[in-house]
């Protein structure tokens, strides 16, 4: 019991926080707007670390990854497969929730909302927009929160040089590390509070648009789920046999990453046993150790399906659907982008949802509502990030060999 509370002690408090909320919410109506200013206090709190956060939590990432061992041909196949199996991940998330729109029907707002720019701003060049998204004219720009995508562009130039530099420049690589293990804590820490500051946050978010929101939540867990299972059981199992593994092999050796991943509801805890499952599996020692932690760190096909799950609601919400090829497209890149920070920033409280808001133009406030569906799709996202990790290190000897 003891250990069942230690690692799952962080999402069944949010949960309950979002559980008490929702129902103060329903209870108060209009009148739970007066818990909007701890919801707003927490945000707040977070919003201050989110650019120290990204600096640090890239650049050691970039440091990290040039002197993993996994380099020339391995480490571009490692990142052609992550990225083929997120696009897959999210293309499958989007067509299913085609097809099963639990969004069409949502609790919208009630106000009329403009794009502040990003990929839905009016009267904007989508090839402007890019150029916006990824880059700003100024330094200081940086220092925002509204401008995530150059600030990882940034601290990836940065990182890569720190890496290439080593023992030229020993103070600077330990800042980067040390720097980042700070906020890190210092994150962590402040969300411990995020039961009571998310719990207010949806009670006036409740409050104000009614009960219905809490239906909308209901079905986007259950699609979630459910484009979760196809690429768990089908796309896994199709992997298996291109890399030439009997199922009846890769799903015993799936079964301890599998139940790790449940037990643990932690990616990084799934390593060891990936790593000698992939082993037993005929995976190099040299690919398994390389890709596997990589992967860990890049690579997360949950977080790609629920990233999916949160562009479309925030789309529907303010009324704006996808239209077309291009929509859809436009849907799975930023899920897919916003799915490799997820990965690449750990403890990065709403990092993901705040940088699907610049890049959509919104709110960064918008970014608690998002936050709440990476909550309750938790165990399901983590089971295919981990398990997710052990496929990939099959494919890259595959492709490599």
């Amino acid at each position: 019991m003891k250990a069942f509370w230690k690692n799952y002690k962080t999402t069944l408090l949010l949960l309950l926080g979002l559980l008490s909320g929702g129902l103060l919410g329903v209870v108060l109506g209009e009148k739970a707007s007066v818990l909007r200013p701890v919801g707003t206090l927490f945000l707040n709190l977070v919003f201050v670390l989110v650019v120290p956060l990204v600096f640090f939590s890239v650049a050691q990432s970039m440091v990290v990854m040039r002197r993993s061992g996994v380099i020339g041909r391995v480490l571009g196949v490692s990142a052609v497969v992550f990225l083929g199996l997120s696009l897959v991940a999210a293309a499958l998330a989007y067509g299913l929730m085609y097809l099963w729109n639990p969004f069409s029907q949502m609790a919208t707002s009630p106000e009329s909302v403009s794009f502040s720019g990003g990929l839905l701003g009016s009267g904007v060049h989508w090839g402007e927009s890019l150029v916006n998204a990824f880059t700003v004219n100024d330094f200081p720009l940086l220092l925002s929160r509204e401008n995530l995508l150059p600030l990882i562009v940034f601290s990836a130039l940065f990182g890569l040089a720190v890496s290439f530099l080593g023992a030229a420049v020993p103070t600077v690589e330990k800042l980067v590390s040390e720097g980042g293990t700070v906020i890190m804590k210092m994150m962590d820490v402040l969300m411990q509070l995020a039961p009571v500051g998310i719990g207010c946050y949806f009670a006036d978010t409740v409050g104000s648009l009614g009960g219905q929101i809490v239906g909308d939540y209901l079905q986007v867990f259950l699609v979630v789920c459910a484009a979760c299972a196809v690429i768990y059981l089908l796309f896994y199992s199709l992997y298996a046999l291109y890399c030439r593994i009997p199922l009846g092999k890769f799903w015993k050796e799936m079964l301890a990453p599998s139940v790790t991943a449940v037990g643990t509801c932690s990616s990084a805890a799934c390593m060891p046993v990936s790593i000698a499952a992939a082993r037993r599996m005929g995976v190099s020692g040299t690919i398994a150790d390389g890709v596997i932690p990589l992967g860990t760190n890049l690579h997360k096909d949950g977080s790609a399906i629920t990233c999916v799950a949160k562009v479309l609601f925030a789309l529907y919400f303010f009324g704006a659907p996808p239209a077309g090829a291009s929509g859809a497209a436009m849907v799975i890149l930023v899920a897919v982008l916003a799915s490799v920070v997820v990965g690449a920033i750990p403890v990065g409280g709403m990092t993901g949802e705040l940088l699907i808001c610049a890049i959509l133009g919104l709110d960064p406030s918008f970014a608690a509502t998002l936050m709440i569906i990476g909550t309750i799709c938790d165990i399901p996202a983590t089971l295919l990030n981990a398990t997710g990790n052990l496929v990939a290190p099959l494919l890259v000897q595959r492709l490599v060999k």
